[in-house]
């Protein structure tokens, strides 16, 4: 399973062109493709784990000198206006991607938050891996993305990851179509309405939809409590808040909030029982 992509999770390379021999590998590759976020989504809000992150960040901020009101007023507007709130440390403080990731992702104690669930690992091997590739599009950086895969038991079950690169001289992420584009130049994709997505944050779903990612879904844990650029909010449908309860008919989009409900939203992408 290993070795076919261009970001193998073996080799962890990162989010860009690698060799022509692996993109012509992947092109020759006939099977659809399903892109799984991963915070978020493979665990639940539940776990809180987007709150602490929200303190790291938050105590980030104020270490570049900033009182704690402004520290909170720029992480939600670099937050709001690049989907990322390092997007907007990197552009216009200064501040080093991996300083950040060193301070912020890495120092969450991921182990005390989460664990495996079976249930879930049993849903990615029912997957039918002769019609399906199975990748992970995340904006945290691979060392984050590797560790929560491997907390989870489901690092051997993902074939490969779009990651946020952090060494890269511009971050880019969801939601910016660029990310979207490159994920799928990545996987030799062209068709984007054969391509299988879901996301926990509506902007990131919305997004995919706007660019042609045919079959969406938004994983949505209703009435549960989570940060988003270092506030505080109870999540529901963004659509539904904004007036359109019915945005869950929309062709090609679905809302669930188990993972577990894929197996009816998305019976295709199983093996026959």
């Amino acid at each position: 399973m290993r070795g076919r992509g261009v970001i193998s999770l073996a080799s962890t390379l990162r989010l860009h062109f690698q060799s022509t021999a692996a993109m012509t590998q992947d092109a020759r590759d006939g099977r659809l493709i399903i892109y799984f976020d991963i915070d978020n989504t493979l665990y639940s809000t539940s776990a809180k784990i987007s709150q602490a992150m929200g303190v790291k960040i938050h105590d980030y901020f104020v270490k570049l000198g900033l009182s704690d009101q402004e520290a909170s007023d720029l992480h939600h507007k670099y937050y709001t206006q690049y989907g990322l709130a390092l997007a907007g440390l990197v552009r216009h403080h200064d501040v080093d991607p991996l300083d950040f990731d060193r301070n912020c992702d890495q120092a969450l104690p991921l182990e005390e938050m989460i664990l495996p669930n079976p249930a879930h690992r049993k849903l990615f091997e029912d997957i039918d891996r002769s019609k399906f590739r199975v990748w992970a599009l995340t904006n945290a950086y691979k060392v984050h993305a590797e560790r929560v895969l491997r907390i989870l038991n489901l690092w051997d079950l993902i074939e490969e990851i779009v990651y946020c690169d952090y060494e890269a001289k511009e971050l880019i992420s969801k939601p910016e179509p660029a990310y979207y584009r490159k994920a799928m130049s990545l996987a030799s994709v062209t068709d984007s309405s054969k391509i299988y997505f879901i996301d926990d944050n509506w902007r990131n779903v919305e997004a995919a939809q706007k660019i042609g990612w045919g079959h969406c879904v938004h994983f949505c844990e209703r009435g549960l409590e989570h940060v988003e650029g270092g506030k505080v909010i109870q999540i529901s449908p963004t659509a539904e808040a904004n007036g359109n309860p019915k945005h869950e008919e929309k062709p090609g989009l679905k809302v669930i909030s188990e993972l577990e409900e894929l197996r009816n939203v998305w019976p295709e992408i199983f093996k026959p029982s």
